[in-house]
């Protein structure tokens, strides 16, 4: 079963195909035809109340209870955190950026950091700050250096603490 987001990919490109036919000189079609799009349903689901992501964050190591928090305070993506660098980040107006043209809608963002953000930032600055090897990354790995993507280890510790993560009733 193919879903309704890539069968409209396709349909876009099948209708591209049969109206540059039919601009040419002389037209290889003669009318390009209505193709009626699916309806697609992509909106974001599964979030969490506060209770159970206190739940799951106490169970994380200490490098990625920073992360988490500003990926659950701010909604932003995955890897919209994981490659946030510090030229993003204007900590005297304590304010972080994505530019326009970096998120998937190609539209910049800016969040203005709350007391909790603003804490992260300053304690991530100084981690890396403090690290033998300097990092561009916020949210660093453990060692200091390159970006947090292996959450392997995280998940696995929180499979063994919490159970299921489907089943999230049971972490509050």
């Amino acid at each position: 079963m193919v879903a309704d987001a890539t069968l409209n990919r396709e349909l876009s490109a099948m209708k591209r195909m049969l109206n540059m036919g039919a601009r040419q000189t002389p037209p290889k079609v003669n009318s390009a035809p209505y193709i009626k799009m699916l309806e697609e349903n992509n909106a974001r689901k599964g979030f969490l109340e506060n209770g159970q992501f206190l739940a799951i964050r106490d169970h994380l190591p200490n490098y990625l209870k920073g992360f988490m928090t500003f990926g659950y305070k701010t909604g932003w993506r995955l890897d919209e955190i994981i490659n946030l660098k510090w030229i993003q980040v204007d900590r005297e107006k304590e304010i972080v950026r994505l530019e326009v043209g970096t998120t998937n809608n190609k539209q910049g963002r800016a969040v203005y950091l709350d007391d909790e953000l603003r804490e992260i930032c300053k304690g991530q600055w100084s981690r890396v700050k403090h690290s033998k090897a300097l990092s561009p990354y916020v949210f660093p790995k453990p060692e200091g250096t390159g970006k947090p993507v292996d959450f392997r280890m995280a998940e696995r510790r929180l499979h063994c603490t919490c159970g299921n993560l489907d089943n999230r009733s049971n972490l509050v």
